[in-house]
């Protein structure tokens, strides 16, 4: 059995470039995005997903803040509260993305 080739091409990869992939392009973009661009962008397509994290970082900073102060009652609820966040942003990143794929349809 003959031994396999060598996995690289012969030239030299250069680590401080991108791969270039034949047949596929990064992105959909002429000009590479700041992050703060990239942030504002998404948050436009989709608001309800940052709405959905920002009601699950609220319900867990102050379930645990009553749990700190002895509050069990109320720290339950909070904690309840959490998951019914973390499901609606779930539920708003799915449907961002079944709109998104529906759009790209047509």
């Amino acid at each position: 059995m003959a031994a396999p080739g060598p996995l690289t091409p012969g030239t030299p990869i250069d680590p401080s470039q991108a791969p270039v992939i034949e047949g596929f392009t990064p992105s959909v973009y002429s000009s590479t995005e700041t992050f703060k661009e990239k942030f504002l962008r998404k948050t436009r397509e989709n608001p309800m997903v940052p709405i959905g994290c920002l009601g699950t970082a609220a319900a867990l900073t102050y379930g645990l803040y009553c749990f700190h102060r002895g509050q069990s009652q109320r720290s339950q609820l909070m904690m309840r509260t959490r998951i019914a966040a973390q499901g609606f942003t779930v539920a708003a990143i799915l449907l961002g993305l079944a709109a998104s794929a529906l759009k790209s349809r047509s």
